[in-house]
């Protein structure tokens, strides 16, 4: 065995080499494709027997191990080595740092120093939210594995653990989502009671008469898994309350660990926690699985009655606190005061709620209860729009609500407002929830969704905020925000809650206009924003401005440090540009699906996370200039073409055809929604007109796996060169400037337009032609020609083509501007290559498959289609319909008569020679598509 693996990394090495050597050609004599040239030569090795399938197996397990490896090498160095001396002495220096500056004004052991460092600590800065829509691209064995290899030292003799694949077995269900958002948080809740001990130890030695009434609460930590139903079929109302008791019970599981070692002193407090744990964990138990009458009339006594002993609030909890505060031994004061910190800085839930939807369902729900039935996109209706929604938040009265009503609502806008009624009123009235919509452009959006609270009596415990993330919504942001702001009820809502709420997102700015010029119209837009509330005098306000952009590279996420992270999201100008005007923030981020939860995927990554997070809220210094604010033509000619460039870009015919062609075959599901919205079995695959018909995770990811990081870098190359040298100027001396660069820094080590072209060249009928032409045999001339006539029937070269000499034009300006540009190395080239050659083994094992009739209007046509665009494992269910497989078990069995002959190879030979090859090799592509995910240290 050691002999076979010792072989295999040496054909490892030589194809590394071939590789080096035909892209070092290619350079010098740009004549032919390198990677198409590489993926033949690895074919001919398959063909001479030289190498063989297993081998081939086992190089890409050990390509895609050492990705694992250098993923893990990244995780660690993302969050600046996760080891305990390192955040020991980080979190020290910060620590000092707050109490020098709450003393600089006022002597050390003052009440008055004292009040400065408790507003510092007790204010909310930050909050990291949990989100939804999960993006679990690899098994969570793996994530586990890698997790613990990024929080211990890595070093030459660092073994990986071999797992056969990488790849999930299915997509994660939302019962599994949660148990890993869970997980994610309470290591996050860890780390902050650690965070929290540093605190108190440091206000206990400075102000030792007054450190016992501190609640710090700097960092807080939300969720939205369970409770986002915008684009979800399979999460029920009744489902986001089972969630919500969960959390509750989470919640007071914890603190009840937290206070049971400590052994006298809190007796009362303990009794009181321990019922309130047992009534909540009652209460999840009887709630009901689905919307039955009979049993929601059950569990609504159980919920209602039992109440009170389940607590509604923490602040029913506060006299048992300061009882036990009073009484315990100096040992055990500071564990309970952590506890009583994390408990009642996240209310009676594990984290703080955020529920989601469409701003669509918020106006189907104005038409059905207001009668409003005017299109709030045509603006020759905004007055009068405006106009009834404004006299109708003048003329309501709230109604009741119970669980018969919302067993009986159909609206999705209203079902889930009177659900948030239900958990206010009886599972936790004190803790705002927030209530996001998705995809607002228009105020009027915002008070229908005021309106529908204040019929239910809760607009002073629901925070609504829109989200920004469309091009329409970035570029007339500040328009929708004063449209609402005109109304009176709104500006009282936001005066009597404290906050205004804002969400910003990257996923459909990032693929529309292109990430790097998102970046700058949301800094844009959020300036616009301080001075509207300036205008209207609300700088009482607190503004929340919530980034939800994932992750990875393609979705917001900094590619390459988390402080680097949360300096390009909240960049100081617009911190100070809100202090100016008076106005304080608390900046929140997301941290979602496999990428997110990674960095609290062990208690010391979370630790790092927390600990980078609180150095970045407690940054004390003063604005350093960044001479990008003084080029402010520059800034806006250069972000301006990246967002035209790509907009051109995405309404290139070959942009969707690429995106579609096979990319969604590339991915395994890794979330509760299909990449694309699928076609019936029976039809050929639905091609991609535009690429919003695809989602945003799987379009970023298939981009990532097609080797060209379009979203990134498409028009980069056209700004760069307009001016070259304020260009080279801002690289050179602008903090902020570099920080956007460093996506495209990244996307340059990953995209390589020799691959996406080899990709492009597989759909050329020429290309397989040509092959026909010069090939000896006549079975293979003949598959040749066949995949010939199926690619010309689909027609997808011409308009790819075109696409390419766009993105092809840009990147060699890019290249002109960029001295040392980043650029693909060789084991990840050999990865596509090596797909490449296993993608035409499948098409050429497709042309054996035998003739058959149409089987329910699923023809031979339409398998050549699903085949070419690599729906493999749709294709496959179909041919065992086609070509049936007798049971294996049959010859095992008498059937009381002489044994008969039995036909029971009349498709085995097809099964083996074809279908069973064809699925190997499929699994093949999906394990170098996990490499790559491993690669690019993110998906999405």
């Amino acid at each position: 065995m050691n002999n076979n693996s010792a072989s295999t990394s040496d054909t490892l090495d030589q194809l590394v080499a071939l590789t080096n050597q035909l892209m070092s050609k290619h350079n010098h004599e740009p004549i032919e494709n390198p990677v198409l040239t590489l993926s033949q030569k690895i074919k001919q090795r398959l063909k001479s027997g030289q190498l063989s399938f297993d081998s081939l197996k086992e190089i890409i397990q050990k390509l895609r191990d050492s990705a694992f490896l250098s993923h893990a090498i990244h995780l660690q160095k993302y969050v600046n080595n996760p080891d305990k001396t390192i955040i020991h002495e980080r979190i020290e220096t910060i620590i000092q740092q707050v109490v020098q500056q709450a003393t600089s004004q006022h002597p050390a052991n003052t009440k008055e120093s004292f009040e400065c460092f408790k507003g510092l600590v007790e204010q909310s800065l930050f909050a990291a939210v949990f989100t939804a829509h999960p993006t679990f691209s690899i098994a969570n064995a793996v994530y586990t594995a890698l997790a613990d290899i990024a929080s211990h030292p890595i070093t030459d003799d660092t073994k990986v653990p071999f797992f056969t694949t990488h790849r999930r077995a299915t997509p994660p269900t939302l019962k599994e989502e949660l148990n890993l958002a869970i997980h994610a948080i309470e290591r996050a809740r860890n780390a902050l009671d650690m965070f929290n001990q540093y605190i108190f130890t440091a206000a206990q030695e400075h102000w030792p008469d007054y450190w016992t009434t501190l609640t710090p609460c700097p960092i807080l930590l939300s969720s939205w898994v369970g409770y986002d139903t915008d684009g979800r079929t399979d999460i029920g109302w009744w489902d986001s309350l089972r969630i919500r008791l969960e959390m509750k019970s989470l919640q007071l599981q914890r603190l009840h660990n937290q206070i049971a070692p400590i052994p006298t002193g809190i007796d009362e407090l303990k009794n009181r926690v321990s019922l309130a744990l047992n009534t909540v964990n009652n209460q999840l138990e009887q709630c009901p699985t689905s919307a039955d009458p009979d049993q929601f009339s059950d569990f609504a006594r159980i919920l209602i009655e039992n109440r009170h002993d389940a607590l509604l609030s923490t602040d029913d909890l506060l006299p048992f606190f300061d009882q036990a505060v009073a009484q315990v031994d100096e040992h055990h004061k500071v564990d309970l005061l952590i506890a009583r910190a994390g408990f009642i800085s996240h209310g009676m839930s594990l984290s703080h709620t955020h529920v989601r939807l469409n701003s669509v369902q918020v106006h189907n729900m104005a038409r059905q209860r207001l009668g409003i039935t005017s299109n709030p996109d045509n603006r020759s209706h905004t007055r009068t729009l405006f106009n009834t929604i404004n006299t109708a938040l003048g003329n309501v009265k709230s109604i009741p609500v119970d669980f018969g009503s919302l067993l009986t609502e159909k609206a999705s806008a209203s079902t889930l407002m009177m659900l948030l009624t239900q958990i206010i009123k009886h599972v936790d009235n004190k803790t705002p929830i927030r209530f996001l919509i998705a995809e607002t452009e228009n105020g009027y959006t915002l008070l229908v969704a005021l309106w529908l609270a204040r019929l239910f009596g809760i607009e002073k415990q629901i925070e609504i905020s829109p989200l920004f993330e469309t091009d329409e919504a970035l570029q007339h942001g500040a328009n929708i925000i004063e449209q609402a702001l005109r109304s009176p009820h709104w500006r009282e809502y936001l005066r009597n809650t404290g906050k205004l709420c804002l969400q910003f997102g990257y996923s459909d700015s990032g693929r529309f206009i292109g990430q790097i010029a998102a970046t700058y119209q949301i800094e844009k837009l959020r300036q616009k924003i301080a001075t509207l509330l300036h205008k209207y005098d609300l700088k009482d306000v607190k503004v929340i401005l919530f980034d939800t952009h994932g992750e990875s590279m393609g979705r917001g996420g900094h590619p390459f440090s988390m402080e680097d992270r949360l300096k390009y999201l909240s960049p100081k100008k617009t911190e100070l540009t809100f202090q100016k005007k008076g106005i304080s923030t608390r900046q929140e981020t997301a941290f979602q699906g496999g990428d997110g939860y990674l960095l609290f995927g062990s208690q010391a990554l979370a630790n790092a996370t927390i600990s980078i997070i609180a150095k970045h809220i407690y940054n004390f210094d003063t604005e350093e200039h960044d001479p990008i604010y003084d080029e402010n033509d520059f800034s806006a000619d250069f972000f301006s073409t990246i967002s035209s460039e790509m907009k051109e870009l995405v309404k290139d015919k070959g942009y969707g055809t690429l995106l579609s062609v096979f990319g969604p075959a590339l991915i395994d599901r890794t979330g509760s929604r299909p990449a694309v919205r699928q076609s019936d079995a029976s039809s050929t695959v639905t091609n991609i007109k535009h690429p919003r018909q695809l989602r945003a995770i799987p379009n970023n990811a298939i981009l990532q796996q097609l080797g060209w990081c379009a979203n990134t870098l498409q028009g980069l190359g056209t700004a760069a060169s307009a001016n070259p040298e304020t260009f080279q100027d801002m690289f050179k001396n602008s903090s902020r400037f570099k920080l956007s660069l460093d996506f495209a820094r990244h996307a340059l080590k990953h995209s390589n337009s020799t691959v996406l072209r080899a990709i492009i060249y597989m759909l050329d009928p020429g290309v397989w032609l040509d092959r026909a032409n010069s090939e000896e045999d006549p079975n293979t001339k003949e598959s040749y020609i066949f995949l010939a006539k199926g690619l010309r029937r689909m027609d997808l070269w011409a308009s790819t083509q075109a696409m390419f000499h766009r993105v092809q034009a840009d990147h060699i300006n890019l290249l002109s501007i960029w001295d040392n540009a980043p650029s693909m190395d060789a084991k990840e080239i050999l990865l596509h290559a090596i797909r490449l050659t296993v993608i035409e083994e499948i098409w050429m094992l497709s042309t054996q498959i035998p003739y058959f009739s149409p089987y329910h209007d699923f023809s031979r046509e339409a398998l050549e289609t699903k085949i070419l665009s690599l729906e493999i494992p749709t294709a496959l269910n179909l041919l065992l319909h086609v070509f049936p497989q007798a049971g294996e078990h049959v010859s095992d069995l008498y059937f009381y008569e002489p044994k008969a002959p039995r036909n029971e190879g009349a498709y085995a030979m097809d099964d083996r020679q074809i279908f069973k090859p064809i699925q190997k090799n499929f699994d093949l592509i999906r394990e170098i598509s996990v490499a790559l995910i491993h690669r690019l240290h993110a998906f999405g």
